[in-house]
């Protein structure tokens, strides 16, 4: 499984069905995509310990592995990242559903959808960038300093650390590379690292309504996933009697499951200016789980 000699007679078996996992190392997330061919997941922050060995133990057991291998350095060093390769589609799906956010290794997985390089280009607008921008600096980070950091990646025609009218740093500057491949090369090898005990943010330097939309989109989905956080736990309740309260309410409802807070439930009956119910009125469980019962 440590070796690719497989990919030999994969020509003979190029009609079938081969499923391919690559395994990266960087931060807390596993991604997979899986289709009808030479197919790849994507995981970070491989443990340096797991080997070729210990992959495979790890994933031989959702189904065959045609082939397994951990990336090493010049000098055997694990870089944090791997392949594996599965036989059948379901093994691979499998894998996916059973390890997203598994810990490795006292390290956390996700899995997720792994987008191309290609595609990734193609959802950005297919546009390249020659302008870096990073911040949570230190302080005494100087634009020599940042240049020299940058420099290793390619040509940088300039560089500037964003400073006060008084001198004092911002902690985030910009630094501009004459190729775009160099850019985006140092924001994939710099993003997150850290230096003078501060963790690098590293990135594209956006253009203010490229900022405007990726706030929007944030936006957007943060009211997605609270509303679809909210389904399932809210009830709505109408015809209630007008004697019933909120405590006679939180009573009644209490023996399905946790509800959410009771300095919520204080004004759960909905009533008019005279202080009479209108017959209507909320309850929020903790767990959909809680709700549904009380529904059923």
């Amino acid at each position: 499984y440590n070796t690719w000699s497989t990919f030999g007679s994969l020509k003979r078996e190029f009609v079938s069905r081969i499923f391919l996992i690559f395994i990266c190392s960087s931060s807390y997330y596993l991604c997979f995509h899986i289709s009808l061919s030479f197919v790849y997941g994507f995981l970070q922050n491989l443990d340096k310990s797991i080997d070729n060995k210990a992959l495979y133990d790890t994933f031989s057991a959702f189904g065959n592995i045609l082939s397994c291998k951990v990336a090493t350095d010049a000098s055997g060093a694990s870089k944090g990242y791997g392949f594996v390769q599965f036989e059948q589609e379901e093994a691979a799906q499998n894998a996916i559903e059973k390890l997203n956010g598994m810990l490795l290794n006292d390290k956390k997985v996700f899995v997720g959808p792994f987008v191309r390089k290609q595609e990734r280009e193609n959802s950005a607008g297919n546009t390249k960038f020659n302008n870096v921008f990073v911040k949570n600096l230190s302080e005494s980070m100087t634009e020599d300093s940042l240049q020299e950091v940058f420099g290793e990646f390619g040509k940088i025609t300039s560089c500037i650390v964003m400073r006060e009218g008084d001198g004092k740093s911002k902690c985030f500057g910009f630094v501009n590379f004459e190729n775009p491949d160099d850019a985006a090369r140092a924001v994939q090898e710099l993003d997150g690292k850290k230096f003078d005990d501060k963790e690098w943010y590293v990135g594209k330097a956006q253009k203010k309504s490229e900022r405007e939309q990726e706030l929007k989109e944030r936006y957007e989905q943060s009211k997605q996933e609270a509303t679809e956080k909210s389904q399932g736990v809210n009830l709505y309740l109408k015809n209630l009697d007008d004697n019933i309260g909120d405590d006679s309410l939180r009573e009644l409802f209490s023996g399905f499951g946790a509800i959410a807070s009771c300095k919520v439930h204080f004004r759960f009956i909905m009533r008019d200016k005279n202080g009479a119910s209108k017959g209507s009125g909320f309850v929020a469980f903790q767990s959909p789980e809680d709700a549904s019962r009380a529904v059923s």
